[in-house]
């Protein structure tokens, strides 16, 4: 008797002890997919927005361009000696910009919160651009505003 009932604890011990691992594979293999699917929306999202900053870097120094190349012809003409740098119509920057950076696909709130200033010598441009994270939206992560300046002068040699 002592004997079967040895025999059944143990029985029922090694069932018990063989089941109690049953799972831990698979809890394992979702706390791994979760971290793995999270890093890489990191790495999707950091991505683009390092592309997405380098876009308003390169729009900056186009929308510039474009601003110093407007100049002032009269002046011009009228045989001063201007230096290096031929005189800008400042005043007409901010048309300038905007006409370039609509042309160029940005938004209408993106155009309207980039700036340009600067003087007869020189014009300073900062373009914003608004980015939507891709995968940490899902998260509730915002998308923010990247910007981008540059500088450009019209010169004469």
């Amino acid at each position: 008797m002592k004997r079967l009932l040895r025999a059944r604890l143990r029985a029922v011990r090694d069932a018990y002890g063989r089941g109690a691992d049953r799972g831990s594979g698979a809890i394992a293999l979702l706390i791994f997919a979760l971290l793995f699917v999270t890093l890489a929306a990191f790495v999707v999202d950091g991505g683009r927005v390092l592309a997405t900053r380098e876009r308003a870097a390169d729009l900056a120094e186009q929308a510039a361009r474009a601003a110093a190349q407007d100049i002032d012809v009269d002046a011009l003409r009228s045989g001063a000696d201007l230096g290096k740098t031929a005189p800008i119509r400042y005043g007409n920057c901010r048309s300038d910009i905007t006409k370039f950076l609509t042309a160029a696909g940005l938004s209408d709130d993106d155009v309207s919160h980039s700036t340009c200033s600067g003087n007869r010598r020189r014009i300073t441009v900062t373009v914003r651009i608004t980015f939507q994270p891709m995968v940490t939206s899902l998260f509730a992560v915002k998308g923010h505003a990247v910007k981008g300046t540059a500088t450009a002068e019209a010169l004469t040699q």
